[in-house]
């Protein structure tokens, strides 16, 4: 770690020891009437955390080259769940004992500056251990919500049912079964997990005639996929199964000492792809035909506003039948809104955002820090006849779990004709 990391690293452990030392502060405030034995065990468990977590902030920041080395990113990312776990309620505490401290400091101020005797009503203690008391209660939230979410909400499929028409859409292929995956992620589920057993047994399920994966099949390495290729092997689909790259399987955020070792690592990921049957398109089109009518299917390699531009839409587009119903798989939906609007292709299906893993859900409308960030994250959007799905993705990175954004699989069905008004 060079001198300028040791410094900024130096300056992030004081504030988290400023934040432990203020929530504690508001800890004691709350449970001021609670006996002192309660007190004192309180004292103990709390400290004992809260040191814990500094210590093991310290050594993963000594070990962080050997640790990376392991490529055990479902490791890494359960220390930062385990971080989360105890910071955010630490957050909120901090919150609400610092409004009690200036409401109380205000009152202060207030009876320096107004002559006379100050008209109390009630005693100051409690009020100031009442907003302790609320704050430490909703502290257990954010607690809840990450443990569910690393626990619970990271297995739990939600399989999102999307009807579309089109009259472009061939006679033979009314009612096509479509399912979309998108970032799996698999370097970021530990060897012993089910969860993609789990999310393969439910695409079966819906006997799809295609599956389409929108890309980011691992976090770097492509040895990350090979402890579930079997697995994804058995995914079925009637008219195949076709993939695309997402800016994670470049491996553009990994540090390789030699330029071939990654080109080898790509080669190895694009066998990967083969060996689970999957077609990767690389910024191409293929027809799919039934019946003697025909679509388009057209995949990109990736292209984002803030990402990796390596997808060529016009090559891919290039030669093929502009008359037939198109699908483009493009992983980054903000290509949508760069290039692919204006072309005319009916249906693009992306993915990338993951929903940022974190949602919640007021009066039916969703809301997710992703959409600070873009500003089509999840589902589906539309400009004149084209069309834009965005999936909330099957996997995590970072955050190891999924609070209010639960993974998708996602099931389109294909009508060729608009349904008669209902009278």
């Amino acid at each position: 770690m060079t001198t300028r990391g040791i410094l900024g690293f130096a300056i992030f452990l004081f504030v988290l020891a400023l934040i432990d030392l203020y929530a504690y502060k508001g800890v004691n405030t709350a449970m001021a009437q609670a006996g002192p034995g309660l007190r004192r065990w309180v004292r103990l468990g709390y400290w004992a955390l809260s040191i814990g977590m500094l210590a093991l902030l310290v050594w993963v920041a000594v070990s962080i080259q050997d640790l990376r080395s392991t490529r055990n990113h479902s490791f890494m990312f359960s220390l930062a769940a385990l971080f989360m776990l105890f910071l955010l309620p630490k957050v909120v505490i901090v919150l609400f004992h610092g409004l009690e401290d200036l409401v109380e400091g205000g009152r202060w101020l207030l009876g320096k500056l107004t002559p006379g005797d100050p008209v109390a009503s009630g005693d100051p203690i409690s009020r100031l251990r009442f907003l302790s008391q609320v704050g430490l209660a909703l502290s257990a939230v954010p607690f809840v919500g990450v443990l569910y979410g690393i626990t619970q909400g990271r297995r739990n499929f939600r399989v999102e049912r999307v009807r579309l028409t089109s009259n472009k859409l061939p006679v033979a292929f009314d009612g096509l079964r479509i399912v979309q995956i998108s970032d799996l992620h698999l370097g970021s589920f530990p060897a012993s997990t089910d969860i993609v057993r789990r999310g393969v047994d439910l695409i079966n399920e819906e006997r799809p005639d295609l599956v389409l994966f929108t890309g980011d099949l691992v976090n770097d390495y492509a040895d990350e996929a090979e402890a579930w290729v079997n697995t994804l092997k058995d995914l079925q689909a009637r008219l195949g199964k076709y993939a695309i790259l997402g800016n994670h399987d470049y491996s553009d955020y990994a540090q390789w000492d030699r330029a071939e070792d990654k080109r080898a690592n790509l080669e190895r990921l694009k066998r990967h792809h083969a060996a689970m049957g999957f077609r990767l398109m690389l910024d191409e089109h293929t027809r799919i035909e039934r019946d003697g009518q025909a679509i388009t299917l057209l995949g990109v390699q990736n292209w984002g506003r803030r990402f990796q531009q390596y997808g060529d839409l016009a090559k891919a587009m290039q030669g093929h039948d502009p008359g037939t119903f198109r699908i483009l798989m493009s992983h980054d939906p903000t290509h949508w809104e760069e290039q692919v609007l204006g072309t005319g292709i009916e249906l693009t299906l992306s993915g990338h955002t993951h929903g940022a893993q974190f949602g919640i859900t007021i009066a039916g409308q969703t809301y997710s820090p992703a959409q600070w960030v873009y500003k089509r994250w999840a589902g589906l959007y539309s400009e004149g006849a084209q069309q834009l799905y965005v999936n909330r993705g099957f996997g995590y990175i970072g955050f190891p779990g999924r609070v209010g954004m639960p993974p998708e699989i996602t099931v389109f069905e294909l009508r060729c004709r608009a349904e008669a008004p209902v009278a």
